[in-house]
């Protein structure tokens, strides 16, 4: 049996005439940049983040970018951050001038570790922006309250975790700024780039609109030195059409999540995801594995797929040199990333390809 890591095709052939009808109207309409399509998926996502405004941008990346110009921060500023993410997390920083400063992470969340962040906050910090990994929300409520006594921004970097929430409050609706990605493998997902920033400030919502497109506030009139930061008409389509399933979807990936850890739960050598909040919503399934790389290479060769994410921290990437983190300095981000690997998740997964890759799992593990 062949198990992909993901199958973007069955989910595309569960609802192609939805999504064909909505890309035919676009095309029809031939408006491709922003205008009513664009408008209406972004007041639709905010909607379903729980926040008042959502502005279409475009990419995930493009979307942490946005918002830390929207606080004007850059050369001289910090931001305090995790060092265990996409690296888009720790380069939107760097792009804008403003040095990363690396917190370590909890070792059963994989998400900063709000108790470890206050010590690494100076007279130049400006903003932390945590990462709500693999789909479970960060704590964030002693992050908000370091925030308010510091006067930081909050950007919550929510790329993975759309539809998670803890405590009455949902990822990305409860910091500045909410960033999330559209990219295909992620819980909603457009068929190419795409992103948004959700806020509840009337004025950054309006400061990221004008941005998105150059810093331009009425036609040819430029405030701010901004970029092209724009949500495409087709992608917003696509995002629009999908949003309805996406609680269908979670509520799968969910359940087979639950699958997996009642398949594997006897094996002491695997460390499995835990559950601290009220809804993960598991954009990866990852399992901590001693012996990693060995186990991956064995379940690729049995037709599984699987992916490390990530293999380096961000304090030790080359680019990050200069910063001066040498080996050993945040010891569970870089266990974690020498320990993880992600299983198939996606929402299509049949209960036997689900015993299928926990079988061979646990064979690989315990019996080499």
């Amino acid at each position: 049996m062949k198990v992909p890591l993901l199958d973007l095709a069955a989910q595309y052939a569960s609802i192609k005439p939805e999504i064909d009808a909505a890309l035919d109207r676009v095309v029809a309409s031939q408006r491709f940049v922003l205008g009513p399509v664009v408008q209406a998926c972004e007041e639709a996502v905010a909607d379903y983040v729980g926040s008042a405004h959502g502005i279409g941008v475009s990419s995930g990346t493009d979307a942490l970018l946005v918002a830390l110009m929207a606080e004007d921060i850059g050369p001289g500023d910090e931001v305090v951050t995790t060092p265990f993410s996409f690296f888009a997390t720790a380069g939107a920083i760097a792009r804008v001038g403003a040095t990363p400063v690396f917190v370590d992470i909890d070792p059963v969340t994989f998400n900063i570790d709000p108790a470890l962040i206050e010590a690494r906050i100076t007279a130049r910090t400006r903003a932390i922006l945590p990462v709500h990994l693999f789909g479970q929300m960060a704590e964030m409520a002693p992050i908000m309250e370091i925030a308010r006594r510091h006067g930081l921004a909050v950007i919550e970097d929510a790329a993975q975790a759309i539809g998670a929430h803890h405590d009455d409050h949902t990822a990305g609706s409860v910091g500045h700024y909410g960033c999330f990605s559209f990219y295909p493998t992620k819980n909603l997902g457009g068929y190419g780039d795409g992103g948004i920033v959700v806020t509840d400030d009337p004025a950054r919502a309006e400061k990221l609109r004008a941005l998105r497109v150059h810093g331009e506030t009425t036609r040819y009139h430029h405030r701010f030195v901004g970029g092209n930061f724009r949500l495409d008409a087709l992608q917003a389509a696509v995002i629009h059409a999908k949003l309805p399933h996406l609680e269908c979807w979670t509520e799968a990936r969910i359940a087979n999540a639950a699958m997996y850890r009642g398949l594997l739960d006897s094996s002491a050598a695997l460390g499995l995801p835990r559950v601290v909040t009220d809804r993960h919503v598991f954009n990866q399934f990852v399992v901590r594995v001693a012996d990693r790389d060995r186990v991956q290479a064995r379940l690729t060769a049995a037709g599984i797929g699987t992916a490390i994410y990530y293999p380096v921290p961000l304090h030790l990437q080359e680019c990050f040199a200069e910063l001066g983190y040498p080996p050993g300095d945040l010891p569970n981000a870089e266990r974690a990333a020498n320990e993880v690997l992600a299983l198939p998740i996606f929402p299509e997964l049949t209960a036997g390809q689900i015993r299928h890759v926990a079988q061979n799992l646990v064979d690989i593990v315990l019996y080499g």
